[in-house]
């Protein structure tokens, strides 16, 4: 590209003067980053505050697409997502702009739009710069939320990656308040069902493109799932050293692992599970095995979980168990409702009818196990209270709802048949033969029915013409009437019996009980005997210790005085040693001392040499950019060869230092192909 500004030149943009930021690592050098469509450019205003200087990106030939106009004007409505400030931008027309694009031709399609303070994602993991677990997590935090609120209106970056991710939150300008901890740039692929889909779209990038779509372009509501997923889990395991020492380089995972069971997938899930709790590792497995995109958990999931996740439960190693619950409580969380609905069962007095019902219906609707058991026991202690009214209208309460045939539903009708027969006793010239069957409950029920049953026959019989036949049908049905009865008489028999039998194997345990308890009673007065024995061993144990321990201190009185006159002796032979050991240590000491200045000037030369070497590196850089622009190919190539031998002397200090990693990428494309047009950085 032929705009190549530097430091101070002014630039006037629709009425309002700009100058040309300076590079902090190169003050020589306008402020610029490269991304993948163009080159931005800082920008400050010349009466503005630096923290609203704009970005002026300037894009490729391939990408000065003339719908980005009408794609620009349509992102404006999402500059006031947290996140998405880079959306409020301007795009520099013929129609408005055309005396600048006259005398600058690679402005036109240009985007005017806040400039993002602050370092790249990509900084934070290149510089192996291990995070606290606070920022860690209100990094996670914002851009899920980020995340969320796009994914909320139908949209989708569709080129998530550490460059793009940018972090005000280590900002050095002081920003307004409530500025976004995270903002994201490049927005130019950005998804919505109200956009057109671009003409050349992105696969994503190395580490953070699903293995599965990699060879594909990304333009979908989906396509950040993935990648947003990998990098927060790169931001919550950037708080453990571990992870950081671990990772690849300019990310965390290689893309040749992207999905696999690979170590450095297993090294931060551990970490996740072990310093933000299973249900971020749930979310983060879920994308990590995802099929398709679609398949990756939402942002709004994982801002649900990192909003539950608080650093304090991070920090505390052992927590403390809740206390068990009253009865009450523990009642109102087997029903599933609140313990101010449940009536409470501790009280003696008899339950209301409207609360028999209530825990009748929580019973049923809840299914609980413990509701029947709760009141069971409940019923047993008012029994055992002397209070059988209030036992009796628990035990009907329970009768309802448990199992019809089951041993409880079978010891539930012998407890109400005991207690109605105790608070209802029969009177003795009224033996229960001279009980009469029309007098039962059961006939009544069933002569009840066979009434209606009839009532109900009545208008059909005016209607019928043979008399003969509704006499054999009333007949029929009054036979089934009968049969009824006796069948529910047969049925409250055999109830009556087994209740009986329950009552009988009551008596039975409550005397085996009386039993146990006798027994326990003479084994604990047995227990009491050898305590009282064992005193006695105890106190002639004690005499004997005390004899002994005399012994002991008049022998240890002796000992002590041998000890003294070994230890004098001892004493002049550590004096004498320890002359030597000073010596000895003085001499050390002192060559030690020598090494290590001699290491210290070894280490500053070597860093001398490499700052040397940095200059001289991007003196190289110079030189073959200028015999390329000047034409003589063979001239750059030998400058560029220089360039590169010096450079993989230290690779890994040289990419650390400004661009010179940018100047030695530049350099290997132009070896490669001398066609490549080296940028002027």
């Amino acid at each position: 590209m032929s705009f190549q500004p530097n430091p101070g030149d002014e630039l006037i943009i629709n009425g309002t003067a700009y100058v040309v930021g300076r590079h902090p690592a190169a003050p020589g050098l306008a402020y610029a980053q490269a991304g993948r469509q163009g080159i931005v450019y800082q920008l400050i205003a010349k009466n503005g505050a630096p923290h609203e200087a704009k970005a002026l990106k300037v894009f490729f030939p391939k990408f000065r697409i003339p719908a980005m106009v009408y794609q620009s004007e349509h992102m404006e409505t999402y500059g006031n997502i947290p996140g998405l400030q880079v959306c409020k931008r301007d795009v520099l027309t013929p129609e408005r702009n055309g005396s600048l694009i006259a005398e600058q031709p690679d402005l036109l399609y240009a985007v005017l739009m806040p400039w993002v303070h602050g370092m790249t994602w990509f900084d934070c993991l290149t510089d192996q710069r291990q995070l606290e677990a606070s920022d860690s997590l209100a990094l996670a935090r914002a851009l899920a939320g980020i995340g969320s609120a796009m994914e909320q209106k139908g949209l989708a970056h569709c080129d998530l990656s550490a460059p793009n991710v940018m972090l005000p939150f280590f900002s050095e300008v002081e920003l307004p308040e409530g500025t976004s901890a995270v903002e994201l740039v490049d927005v130019e692929q950005m998804y919505s069902t109200k956009m057109d889909r671009p003409d050349a779209l992105l696969a994503g990038s190395p580490g953070y493109a699903a293995h599965r779509t990699v060879h594909s372009g990304l333009w979908s509501a989906y396509a950040d799932r993935f990648a947003g997923a990998i990098i927060i889990g790169e931001m919550l395991g950037w708080s453990d050293r571990v992870v950081v020492d671990k990772a690849w380089g300019e990310s965390y995972f290689d893309q040749h692992e992207m999905q696999t069971p690979c170590e450095r997938y297993f090294i931060l899930r551990k970490s996740l599970e072990a310093r933000w709790g299973s249900k971020v590792v749930e979310l983060f497995s879920r994308a990590w095995d995802s099929q398709d995109l679609s398949s990756c958990p939402t942002f709004g999931e994982w801002l649900v979980v990192l909003n539950a996740v608080t650093e304090q439960e991070i920090l505390v190693e052992d927590t403390e168990t809740e206390p068990a619950g009253t009865d009450t409580g523990d009642l109102a969380a087997m029903s599933g409702t609140s313990s101010e609905a449940v009536p409470s069962l501790a009280t003696p007095a008899p339950l209301k009818a409207e609360q028999a019902e209530m825990l009748n219906q929580a019973a049923l609707e809840q299914g609980e196990r413990g509701v029947t058991d709760k009141l069971f026991r409940q019923a047993r202690e008012l029994e055992q209270q002397n209070k059988p009214a209030a036992a009796l209208e628990v035990y009907r309460s329970l009768y309802h709802f448990v199992e019809d045939g089951s041993p409880l539903h079978v010891e539930v009708s012998a407890a109400i048949t005991g207690l109605e027969e105790q608070l209802n006793p029969k009177m003795p010239e009224q033996p229960e033969k001279s009980k009469a069957w029309y007098r039962s409950k059961m006939f009544i029920v069933t002569a009840s029915a066979a009434v209606v049953l009839l009532a109900a026959g009545i208008p059909t019989v005016s209607i019928l013409a043979d008399q003969s036949n509704q006499r054999q049908i009333e007949a029929a049905k009054q036979e089934e009437v009968l049969k009824a009865a006796k069948a529910a008489e047969e049925k409250l028999a055999a109830e009556q019996e087994a209740a009986q039998k329950s009552l009988t194997e009551k008596q039975r345990q409550e005397a085996e009980q009386q039993a146990k308890q006798q027994a326990l009673a003479a084994q604990k007065q047995q227990e009491e005997q050898k305590k009282q024995q064992a005193l006695i061993a105890q106190q002639v144990k004690y005499e004997a210790y005390l004899a002994q321990k005399e012994q002991n201190k008049q022998a240890a009185a002796k000992l002590a005085k041998q000890k003294a006159y070994d230890q004098q002796e001892k004493y002049e032979k550590y004096l004498a040693l320890k002359k030597e050991q000073e010596a000895r240590a003085a001499k050390e000491e002192a060559a030690r001392k020598a090494a290590a200045e001699s290491e210290q000037k070894r280490k500053d030369a070597v860093q001398a040499r490499n700052k040397e070497n940095v200059l001289q590196l991007i003196s190289l850089y110079n030189k073959a950019y200028a015999s390329q622009e000047g034409g003589s190919t063979a001239k750059a190539k030998s400058f560029a060869k220089r360039f590169r031998a010096l450079y993989d002397s230290n690779p890994s200090y040289y990419r650390s230092v400004g661009e010179v990693g940018y100047r030695a990428s530049s350099i290997y494309n132009f070896l490669g192909d001398t066609n490549f047009r080296l940028p002027k950085i």
